[in-house]
């Protein structure tokens, strides 16, 4: 299965894994790579370049196949825009396959020098958008592809709420470097629509959360099979307009009271005891999906079971090219 996607990363099969906080370390990463698709090393699970360094390092360790590393740039408490330059440098100097940024355009938040840095270094960089504007941008100062993500991405989708479905074909046509989509991506059928609506392939986050090797408890397993379409919201619109962003995630107790915050006027320093990334690294460890803000994206209603990283890629392979010969024959008659 070729496409530029898998041209740029040198893969077998044009599936991403996107950044997943407390879970995209070396072990899922390597699987995924291993399977023949592209494993993803999440620099926010990490608070200092050496603790970085040596998750770099074990994942080489784990696996001989390309990786990409994640990098979040939005303003935090916890990573400083310090930080995250020395993880973009280590990233350069480690030589991984490829960098995915998520957020604001690196050029503009870590500074005009680290695209050529990456590029001098043989590093592809990614951006992660949600607009037609800025895949735009990602090519014109020399990303090397673009992530595609529809409103229907956990996470922090665009404030525009267009769906992956419209957005992928209009940044297709606008850009000539490779679109990978994302949102509401879970399975054969998904890579297969993709790909016809011009995409070079696909990036999941969620359906890979539900699978062996990503090691969350048992609970929370349950709830990703037993949720479906209807069981995530969209939150935060009024606090983080400013970034263009809001925040999709598990409808629980925790948004709930979110939801009532944002209602009464409450600003940003009232909700983080709320929406904390240690809450959920909590909940994925012990199984309560009531005590964070989980960061879930619609495709939740497609999860059905808990397979190994190896059984998703080869399932979703083999039923993508099904699917596409089957759409063929019917055109056929």
């Amino acid at each position: 299965m070729k496409t530029k996607m898998t041209e740029l990363f040198d893969i077998k099969y044009p599936i991403q894994c996107g950044g997943m906080l407390w879970i995209g370390k070396p072990e899922l990463a390597a699987a995924i790579s291993n399977a023949g698709a592209m494993g993803n090393l999440t620099s926010g699970n990490y608070n200092s370049p050496d603790e970085f360094r040596a998750a770099v390092d074990k994942t080489f360790e784990l696996t001989d196949k390309p990786f990409i590393v994640n990098i979040t740039t939005m303003p935090s408490i916890r990573l400083p825009i310090e930080l995250l330059q020395d993880f973009f440098r280590i990233s350069c100097e480690k030589k991984v396959k490829a960098i995915e940024i998520a957020g604001a355009p690196v050029d503009k938040f870590l500074g005009p020098e680290f695209i050529p840095m990456a590029k001098e270094a043989g590093v592809k960089v990614l951006h992660k958008v949600g607009t037609v504007k800025h895949a735009v941008h990602a090519q014109k100062v020399g990303y090397d592809a673009v992530t595609v993500a529809g409103f229907e991405e956990g996470g922090f989708p665009h404030k525009d709420n267009v769906s992956t479905m419209v957005l992928v074909p209009r940044v297709a046509e606008e850009v000539d470097i490779p679109v990978i989509a994302a949102g509401g991506m879970a399975d054969g059928k998904s890579l297969a629509s993709a790909l016809c609506l011009g995409a070079d392939g696909i990036m999941m986050a969620t359906r890979f959360l539900a699978t062996k090797e990503s090691g969350v408890h048992e609970n929370i397993y349950s709830v990703l099979v037993e949720k479906n379409e209807n069981d995530t919201s969209l939150n935060l619109q009024s606090l983080l307009s400013g970034f263009g962003l809001q925040v999709r995630a598990l409808k629980n107790s925790i948004m709930k009271q979110v939801e009532d915050v944002e209602k009464q006027g409450g600003d940003l320093t009232s909700l983080l005891p709320l929406i904390s990334g240690e809450r959920a690294k909590k909940v994925w460890k012990e199984g309560n999906a009531d005590e964070a803000m989980l960061t879930i994206g619609q495709s939740v209603g497609r999860i059905k079971d808990i397979p190994s990283v190896d059984e998703l890629i080869s399932r979703i392979v083999k039923e993508a090219e099904e699917s596409l010969k089957k759409a063929f024959e019917k055109i056929a008659g």
